[in-house]
């Protein structure tokens, strides 16, 4: 079998030398230029199986010259080289064709496996060649139009501090671009500090965000850093950010607006050198006109919105994604294993309810669970579980009522496992629904069909409320 031939284009004479010698040792033929118009003499005419380019070369950015390459040989793989080591390089790369960046100093193996996926992997059959020595990628997989927008945006964000906002659906990888902007920017030197609000009891986030003195409360026996003191220098991303009840966001929006907090119990100002990511799934602005979140505060957390797609709407990602899943199961010590083209078809057209984390949990179970090496539809249809999405609520029913019960829902989720005693949700409805009805007649005077515009109530539903829960009539009710 013809070995295949490496088109190698570098300024570095050194550079070129090593990897001679190193796909040399792997059985590639190597030809190798210092220059760029070398290297696209040698693509017009047809030759090499794969070109690897640096960036900077004397006579032209590699970048620039990778389009004209794919316009004349769009199935050749190229592989990016560049001591430009930022995101925006990369994205650079990846726009223009690149199959793969690689940033100097590189790892001489990671490489080498590049290079063997670059020349294995087939569009019709996800191949997770040398999957073992498989490199640490960067977090967020994938080369669709939507990927692409993510990642500009992150390139213009990584060196400041603006305070972002990530919204997407549960499981699309919101920690996971948090993670990209912190890891990537200039306070990756400093800490990372994450915390999920709705994992925290309600009258514990407080202290959990500005830590407490000692004697604060009951059971307060010492003193104790909150999470923005952990954060200090870094970055604290607040996920499910919807899920801060109201005397917290007061404490945050002070945070954002004067640069400084006090901890629970505290008398003394502490500043902060912090910046703000944060994450939800929920739709804030109806949030903000049920009165469930502070409009002040949106805008100082949404100074740049990011919208993480659904697995569904970037189905082109998803052979990449298995690739991935897969080496990244083998290096967990599972078997190595194979998605045939139908396999990888069926994935395609399945909903992804729970979004990329369903998909990493699918691979591995096929990893662990079966004994073929090739994975083909029938299996994959044994493990999809399609789940029909509930219909959504139209705005006339998405009453400040049905508001509090999703918070309820959401609060058993959490807190009890999804299974509240029997009787609890009701008599909790209806013990946050009375008081909620009385305030607001109470402010509108009595007034039942403002009220019922407040609420978000049919005129008659509100009526049927007051008689259920025995709402007594006072002067002036109408």
């Amino acid at each position: 079998m013809t070995a295949s031939t490496i088109l190698v284009a570098d300024d570095d004479r050194s550079i070129r030398t090593v990897l001679t010698q190193a796909l040399g040792r792997e059985g590639y033929d190597v030809r190798t230029t210092g220059n760029a118009a070398t290297l696209w003499r040698w693509v017009s005419d047809g030759e090499g199986n794969l070109v690897i380019t640096d960036v900077v070369m004397p006579d032209e950015n590699g970048l620039d010259l990778l389009p004209r390459i794919k316009k004349v040989r769009p199935d050749l793989r190229i592989i990016v080289m560049s001591a430009q080591t930022t995101l925006l390089t990369a994205v650079k790369a990846t726009e223009r064709g690149a199959f793969e960046y690689l940033p100097k100093p590189f790892d001489l193996k990671e490489l080498v496996a590049v290079v063997r996926r670059a020349l294995s992997v087939s569009r019709a059959l996800v191949t997770p060649d040398a999957l073992v020595a498989a490199e640490e990628k960067l977090p967020l997989i994938g080369r669709s139009t939507a990927m692409q927008e993510i990642y500009r945006t992150l390139a213009r964000l990584m060196n400041t501090d603006l305070t972002v906002m990530i919204n997407g659906e549960s499981g699309t990888g919101k920690e996971l671009v948090a993670r990209a902007l912190h890891d990537y920017g200039k306070r990756r030197n400093g800490p990372f500090v994450a915390i999920n609000m709705a994992a925290i009891p309600r009258d514990l986030i407080e202290s959990e965000l500005f830590g407490h003195e000692k004697g604060a409360f009951t059971g307060a026996m010492n003193r104790s850093p909150g999470r923005f003191e952990q954060a200090e220098g870094g970055t604290l991303f607040l996920d499910e950010i919807g899920d801060m009840p109201p005397e917290a966001q007061t404490r945050l929006l002070r945070v954002l607006q004067e640069g400084e907090y006090t901890s629970v119990g505290g008398r003394t100002p502490i500043r902060a050198n912090v910046r703000i990511i944060a994450a939800t799934h929920r739709d804030l602005l109806q949030f903000i006109r049920h009165g469930l979140f502070r409009e002040d505060l949106f805008y100082r957390l949404n100074v740049v919105p990011i919208r993480l797609p659904p697995l569904r709407e970037r189905v082109e990602d998803i052979p990449e994604l298995v690739l991935h899943f897969l080496a990244l199961a083998a290096q967990e010590g599972l078997p190595i294993k194979t998605l045939d083209a139908s396999a990888i078809n069926r994935l395609k057209i399945h909903r992804w309810p729970g979004n990329v984390r369903e998909l990493e949990n699918l691979i591995r179970r096929l990893a662990a669970l079966y004994a073929q090496e090739v994975i083909g539809m029938d299996v994959i249809e044994g493990e999809l579980v399609d789940i029909t999405p509930p219909a959504e609520e139209s705005p006339a029913d998405d009453s400040m009522t049905a508001m509090v019960e999703r918070h309820l829902r959401d609060y058993f989720a959490v807190h009890a496992g999804g299974l509240p005693t029997p009787g609890l949700y009701d008599r909790v409805v209806r013990e946050v629904e009375r008081p909620l009805i009385m305030l607001t007649l109470e402010a509108t005077r009595g007034n039942q069909i403002r009220a019922a515009q407040v609420l978000g109530l049919n005129r008659n539903t509100l009526r049927k409320k007051i008689r259920e829960l025995d709402i007594q009539v006072i002067r002036g009710l109408r």
